[in-house]
């Protein structure tokens, strides 16, 4: 998932969030990764006191309605998690051709 662009000012507030998966790539297509962003969520909700008012995940973003103390620290959490935890499923499954397409937009989405 990208950088972040948000400006957070009252970041107790509730907050409608997009993630977007580099370069629109369909990564959610599949039970395993779905199931990646599920039990992420659910960890912040108990560790990090997120609350998750609605969510929409499509195959290659997700939509949120979150609050929590901090925001934009349970959005980095959200996002360094699940995008480590992504990239070790594709590894395991051999998606050499999603993890070439990474590889290839990373280096063009640095500045």
């Amino acid at each position: 998932m990208g950088r972040s662009r948000y400006k957070i000012h009252e970041p107790t507030h509730p907050h409608f969030v997009t993630c977007t998966i580099l370069n629109w790539l369909p990564i959610f297509t599949r039970k395993e990764s779905v199931d990646i962003l599920i039990q992420s969520l659910k960890h912040l909700q108990k560790e990090e006191n997120l609350k998750l008012y609605a969510y929409v995940m499509l195959e290659n973003h997700i939509h949120l309605i979150v609050q929590s103390d901090d925001v934009a620290k349970s959005m980095r959490h959200f996002k360094s998690f699940t995008a480590k935890a992504l990239l070790k499923l594709l590894q395991r499954e051999n998606a050499h051709t999603l993890l070439k397409q990474f590889k290839f937009y990373k280096k063009a989405h640095k500045t």
